[in-house]
């Protein structure tokens, strides 16, 4: 049960993070799928390799990242360079890099439209039990039409708010199992009945999701510990962020609030422009529009286009900083501070090169900026 310190902030469940004492969670988004996080015929990811996946996850461990998420994807987005269209399943990747690191956290993904709850909830608890503990859960409602139609498994009958109403279901089905002897639930979407899970998680996996829909919001706020953010600007991705937590805190609930952002990092701001024009050269315009087709040039949740897309068309998949190791520190501490983050995750082009460059001269300056502190400090923050 979250608990109330006195009259300052809701004290966060301790999830072995630096943020459930004020620190900054730092991790990795793995490139397990052909292109990484630049759609370009230039990326330097040319496959989705396991072992380049299990030298990331080790090196994450090594240099002392917090986490480290994949993606799940069924189908890629065509072009010169078949955009994603080979990807490793993400619970089988996660389960082994779980076996192979030690401390870091791993989180899977789950769409709930296409994994049933009572099937979610034991893989889930699998990861918790070879991981010791370091469990994660990142849960998408759906967003890829063709991905889904393709195996038949979309559910035109369930609209973008129905499908949070399912996922709904779906999650308090999943947190039951974990944690009850016998599930029997009868809801519109889901029937349970004497439903059995074990062995169950020896703790509460972590939740995260992404959505920046009200009703995305308010499932999230609701149902999960941490939220992806994004947005065009810091202005858009505080404002984000800030309702996020008053949301949960209007529920009597903590929540996290982190972003992705691909780092560029040269050894100067020429050099890093340079990286990027070179990227930029090898844009896949066919990808791009194969990615548009699937995403729609509208995202139906915020009724425009995306930063999504308005990254991809300058080749970068996400939102980006380029530039020296500390121009790229200067602008992270900048956006974490100014959009009130608890995280960062990081993309990279070439992440066995850059990863160490972070680690070296980048992230102890956020570990200074922002340390982690007792819970007497905590209660005295707001």
């Amino acid at each position: 049960m979250t608990e109330i310190v006195g009259k300052g902030p809701i004290r966060p469940p301790d999830f072995g993070l630096p943020s459930d004492r004020g620190g900054k969670d730092l991790g990795v988004f793995l490139p397990m799928a052909n292109g990484g996080w630049i759609l370009s015929t230039n990326s330097p990811i040319k496959e989705a390799s396991y072992d380049y996946n299990l030298e990331i996850a080790k090196l994450a461990e090594n240099i002392g990242l917090d986490f480290i998420m994949s993606m799940a994807k069924w189908r890629g987005y065509g072009g010169e360079t078949q955009q994603w269209r080979s990807a490793l399943d993400s619970q089988m990747l996660m389960a082994a890099l779980a076996a192979a690191t030690k401390r870091v956290k791993v989180l899977t993904t789950v769409h709930t439209l296409l994994q049933n709850p009572a099937v979610t909830a034991k893989m889930i608890a699998t990861l918790d039990l070879i991981s010791h503990g370091r469990a994660g859960l990142n849960i998408v409602t759906g967003a890829y039409k063709g991905e889904f139609e393709q195996m038949h498994a979309w559910q035109s009958q369930v609209g973008h708010d129905e499908r949070y109403d399912l996922a709904e279901e779906w999650i308090t089905i999943i947190k039951r199992l974990w944690t009850e002897e016998s599930v029997t639930f009868n809801g519109k979407y889901f029937t349970m009945d004497d439903c059995q899970s074990d062995p169950k998680p020896s703790k509460p996996p972590f939740l995260v999701c992404a959505g920046t829909s009200t009703r995305g919001m308010r499932f999230t706020a609701d149902q999960v510990d941490a939220m992806f953010c994004g947005g065009r600007d810091d202005a858009e991705l505080a404002d984000i962020s800030t309702r996020m937590k008053s949301m949960a805190r209007d529920s009597g609930r903590s929540i996290k609030t982190y972003t992705m952002m691909n780092l560029v990092i040269g050894e100067t701001d020429a050099d890093a422009e340079a990286q990027a024009d070179y990227f930029r050269a090898g844009f896949d315009m066919e990808a791009c529009k194969g990615m548009m087709r699937a995403y729609g040039f509208l995202d139906a949740e915020i009724g425009k286009e995306n930063s999504f897309v308005e990254n991809a068309r300058s080749s970068f998949m996400s939102a980006k900083i380029i530039g020296s190791p500390q121009t790229v520190t200067n602008r992270l501490i900048e956006m974490i501070d100014r959009c009130d983050l608890d995280g960062i995750m990081l993309i990279l082009p070439e992440y066995l090169h850059s990863m160490p460059v972070f680690a070296r001269e980048i992230m102890p300056q956020i570990r200074s900026r922002f340390p982690e502190r007792s819970y007497p400090e905590l209660a005295h923050a707001v």
